[in-house]
Formats: structure tokens, sequence, C-alpha cells
């Protein structure tokens, strides 16, 4: 009878904190868009990073990735421009150390309609353009820094934080009856 109180009570608390969690905390980010690039001959891929004011971002390192390994690096001219040759069809992740890209890269000639010319980044936002999608790496904690500073939440660990020894308590001075 007191492991069934006991398991009860737990799941009421657990159902209770589980109510006063608000669910954006469980939202995941949402997947970045792919954006279909036409490579140059040669296998090159001309870009361009744009920062906040919309101007060119000069001196700024720009990393290409697939398949979780580097395959190659550039640096950005004044205009923000960068080229990177010797890459192959596929998708890769284009990076600064302010953003990212996840880009579809065709082969010349082998590109569909609307696959653009070129990649364009854009630092020091999370905006969503028509034609990259950027998210920044600014450590803001998201969803689980607003999950810890609700007062709600707070209170319902608090409470938990009380009520499981007591119960713990009970349960284990509570006589056996036959």
């Amino acid at each position: 009878m007191r492991t069934v109180r006991f398991v009860r009570g737990v799941v009421l608390t657990l159902a209770a904190m589980g109510i006063c969690v608000p669910q954006v905390a469980f939202a995941a980010e949402p997947a970045p868009a792919i954006l279909d690039v036409a490579l140059a001959d040669g296998g090159v891929l001309h870009g361009q990073v744009i920062n906040a004011q919309g101007a060119g971002a000069a001196g700024m390192p720009v990393y290409i990735r697939t398949q979780d390994r580097d395959v190659a690096a550039a640096t950005t001219a004044a205009d923000g421009g960068f080229a990177v040759q010797g890459l192959k069809g596929g998708v890769y992740q284009v990076s600064t150390l302010q953003g990212h890209g996840i880009y579809r890269l065709w082969s010349p000639g082998t590109a569909p309609p609307v696959a653009q010319n070129g990649a364009i980044l854009y630092t020091q936002s999370s905006a969503v353009d028509s034609n990259v999608v950027h998210y920044t790496q600014n450590g803001d904690g998201g969803g689980l820094k607003m999950l810890l500073t609700n007062p709600i939440v707070i209170a319902g660990i608090v409470a938990t934080a009380v009520a499981v020894p007591v119960a713990l308590n009970q349960w284990h001075h509570t006589p056996v009856s036959q």
C-alpha cells in the first residue's frame, strides 16, 4: 500500500511539473534550408559574406565542410567576396566565425534552373533570406535558458526538492501493517 501511494505521489508530481513547463522549451530549432548553388568551371564556388549593415565583410575566414571534415578554406576580399576552387558536386556547409549556410553544390552544367551562381552568408543575424538561411552561434541558451528562468519551473523544482525527501521519509518510517 505504501509503495502504491509513493508511486502515485511521484507520478502526480511529475505530471504537475510537466504541465508547468512551457512547450517552447522542447521545440527544436528549424532545420536550415539547403540552397542550390552552381559551381563555375574548375569546381569554383563564388560567394560573399555580408555583415549586419549590408556591406561586404572583409578579411573574414570562410570554411567549407562536408560530412564532418574540412575540405577548403578562404579569406574574404575587401568586398566580402571569396572563391574556392576544386570542389565537386555535393552538400557542403559554408561557414564563417559568426554563421553558416548549407548548400547543395552542382558541377558546372548540371545545376537546376533555380540554382544561384554563388553563396551568400550573412553575419551577426539570424535572418532568413530567400537565398540563405543563417543561424548565429551566440550561445544564448535558447529554450533551456528560458525553461530554467521560468518562475513556475523554479517553484516546481523547489517543491519537488522538498516533497520527495518528505515522502521518502514518510515511506521509510511508516510501520508495516499485517
